[in-house]
């Protein structure tokens, strides 16, 4: 399938963009949020390079942002660069969770491939990627089970449509990647709710 970005931009920005003053923009290095007023009227989601998994990765971040964080520029969190300690890192794969699970579940709508990014190739790579990767499966299947934020159901309603993705698409996507569920018992959920506070303090 032909996954290009523009299909995002015009996808995000018809849901978004006069419900929520906020728009999609193809940006050039760096990804960026930047509230409205800095921006212009609207606030704008930048993704990087033109990149099909940028956008989905900058839309997943807005998805999670709580409305006092989408009145901060890059939602008022400092970018730690490559080249993290370690304590750094194991912050930067806490706050990632989220983000990263909504965006393989937006990548399945759009059958696109997703990569896992533990983003620290100068700093000696992820503390855990194996359990990084298996958090990330888990809080997708989470997501599946009880319900995504509300901008990202909507984004992903919006994604299967266009991309003409379904139930079926998701129950495939669960049994490839089952083996990542380990030892994970039903029922236990609690780290999820530690994501979300590290993630979101401000609402």
């Amino acid at each position: 399938m032909n996954n290009r970005p523009e299909d995002l931009v015009t996808l995000f920005n018809a849901l978004f963009r006069d419900a929520l003053e906020t728009e999609l923009v193809r940006g050039g290095d760096e990804p960026e949020y930047l509230p409205a007023g800095v921006a212009g009227p609207c606030a704008q989601v930048i993704f990087a390079h033109g990149y099909f998994a940028s956008a989905l990765h900058e839309i997943s971040h807005w998805c999670i942002a709580g409305a006092q964080r989408r009145k901060l520029r890059d939602y008022g969190y400092w970018y730690c660069p490559d080249g993290r300690t370690p304590e750094q890192q194991k912050a930067f794969e806490q706050v990632e969770v989220r983000p990263q699970a909504l965006e393989w579940l937006f990548s399945v709508a759009c059958n696109s491939r997703f990569h896992i990014s533990v983003d620290n190739l100068d700093g000696g790579g992820a503390i855990d990627e194996a359990g990084f990767r298996r958090r990330v499966y888990e809080q997708a299947c989470y997501y599946l089970d009880h319900g995504l934020p509300p901008r990202a159901e909507t984004f992903l309603s919006a994604l299967t449509d266009h991309y003409g993705t379904g139930p079926e698409d998701f129950l495939r996507w669960r049994e490839h990647y089952h083996c990542l569920a380990g030892t994970i018992v039903s029922g236990t959920g609690q780290h999820f709710t530690t994501v979300s506070e590290a993630y979101d303090a401000i609402s």
